[in-house]
């Protein structure tokens, strides 16, 4: 068995530099490195930072203007006689936003550009709002009703914009599946062994990965999605209104608790973050763009606006307005970047762990390095054991919650390909078939870390065509959020944005 999943990665070696190349590009050419500031900057982060500021500028700044607005729509209770309320929504796109990447990739963040990026991290969300809101609007213009749901996104205003041709929204579809799948492996894995790092601190003692207990948790694990993803939209939908809040608050409240405990240490986060922003410490590389790519390039893989990853969710909502979801997307990107990453970026930057023994810090793993700074804000075996388990529970809750989201997704994105009950049926059969086989290769300590890198290059690929879908479709979103901003929302027709949009042609006739 190892020799075959030894050929595998073989075969499969070039994916991680062709993902790397896509990211990195034109980084990794001499000429372009050269350039002072600019040269830090992948076009990836050119293209996605510069239309946020874009759409930031064309929509009058609506993330801040609207702010209150669409607090009130998150608060509002509402029924919804078709799809999921705009909160249920919310809850579903977090479920994917929300996720292991809050904790290892803003750990991951700071140790490579130091506490400035955490500062970036902020300024990129903050535009991110924009694009967020950009791609959800579409998504609510060209969703389609099938029986009792919504279903939408990327797929569907894709085909929609370029020409309405069958076969646009069949590749878009694809790519966000075969994204979804290769994504999977990790998510299951990362709540399987979540699960066996809550069991050895209650129990104080080691378990083996292999051991019986990771193979009973991971039957388990799979069992309790397969009911989830086989009950539909609204079941998962069901499952994440509990989730999202129980994790979200949990968390903020147990970082809260470390932040009051450790009050003489809040001075230091400010200085470190506002400081290092502009002048990184010299451990970090003493380099202004090192922070300031580091915060953005995380802050924009954590909530995901722009990758048109979560546009699925934004379609399912029962809105009386497209623009209602637009800021319901948004304030995810308030959640996911402000609160829950900010959270992060407290106890790593507060523990500051990289002043003491440099020598094990950069040794240590992002997921070590969270843990060595949770355990020095946290003096005591109890009271670290109590932390450690909270954090761990939330960890393990973040990946479900994006495990059962990424099924969920997918199912939503081959509506686009096919209806058909069997087809639905095969995505969540394959998705759970996926999930297992990534589990049990990890648990019986193979590595398959090449086949993983498929999911950061499918990644790269869906913001590529993404991007350019939003400013295709810009006009569209511009003419709704006007009228949006001077009705009252209701009476929302084709005529409003001059193209077709007829779910909203049939509610408001």
């Amino acid at each position: 068995m190892k020799e075959l999943f030894a050929s595998i990665n073989s075969i499969l070696a070039f994916i991680g530099p062709l993902s790397d190349f896509f990211w990195d590009f034109p980084t990794n050419f001499a000429w372009y490195k050269a350039i002072p500031v600019l040269g830090n900057f992948s076009l990836a982060v050119i293209v996605l930072v510069g239309s946020g500021l874009y759409f930031t500028t064309r929509l009058g700044c609506i993330q801040v203007t609207h702010f209150k607005r669409g607090l009130r729509l998150l608060i509002e209770r509402r029924t919804a006689e078709t799809g999921i309320s705009p909160l249920a929504a919310f809850f579903l796109s977090s479920a994917m936003r929300v996720g292991p990447g809050n904790i290892l990739g803003v750990t991951g963040a700071i140790s490579v550009g130091g506490p400035g990026a955490l500062f970036w991290m902020w300024v990129s969300a903050f535009f991110g709002m924009a694009t967020a809101y950009m791609e959800s609007v579409l998504s609510q213009l060209f969703k389609e009703k099938k029986e009792d749901e919504f279903v939408g996104g990327l797929p569907f205003y894709g085909r929609r914009l370029l020409g309405n041709q069958a076969w646009v929204g069949v590749a878009l579809s694809l790519v966000y599946i075969l994204y979804a799948m290769f994504c999977l492996p990790a998510q299951g894995f990362n709540v399987v062994s979540s699960i066996g790092a809550m069991g050895e601190i209650v129990t104080g003692t080691k378990i083996a990965t292999d051991s019986p207990f990771y193979y009973v948790t991971a039957a388990v694990v799979v069992i309790f999605t397969g009911v989830v993803a086989f009950g539909g939209i609204k079941k998962v939908t069901g499952v994440t209104d509990m989730m999202v809040p129980v994790m979200a608050v949990v968390y903020v409240v147990t970082v809260l608790v470390l932040i009051i405990t450790n009050l003489n240490s809040v001075p230091y986060f400010f200085s470190a973050v506002f400081g290092g922003a502009f002048q990184p410490e010299a451990v970090f590389g003493g380099l202004f763009g090192t922070a300031l790519v580091q915060g953005v390039k995380r802050g924009l893989m954590s909530n995901e606006a722009g990758q048109g990853t979560i546009t699925m969710a934004a379609a399912a909502a029962d809105a009386k307005h497209p623009c209602e979801q637009g800021l319901v997307a948004a304030m995810g990107v308030l959640l996911d970047t402000h609160i829950i990453c900010t959270m992060t970026g407290f106890i790593v930057v507060m523990a500051h762990c990289w002043t003491g023994n440099l020598d094990v810090w950069n040794k240590a793993g992002k997921l070590p390095k969270f843990l060595m700074s949770v355990s020095d804000l946290t003096p005591g075996v109890g009271y670290n054991a109590v932390v450690t388990f909270l954090l761990t529970l939330c960890f393990c809750l973040f990946a479900y919650t994006c495990l059962i989201g990424m099924i969920s997704y997918s199912e939503i994105a081959g509506n686009r390909i096919s209806r058909s009950s069997n087809f639905i049926n095969f995505i969540r059969i394959f998705g759970l078939v996926v999930a297992a086989f990534g589990i049990m290769v990890n648990i019986a300590g193979y590595d398959l870390g090449n086949l993983w890198a498929f999911s950061d290059l499918a990644n790269i690929c869906i913001v590529y065509v993404n991007i350019p879908l939003l400013y295709i479709g810009a006009k569209y979103v511009f003419k709704a959020t006007e009228h949006y901003k001077n009705t009252d929302g209701s009476n929302f027709t084709s005529e409003v944005v001059g193209i077709s949009c007829e779910y909203w042609d049939k509610k408001n006739a």
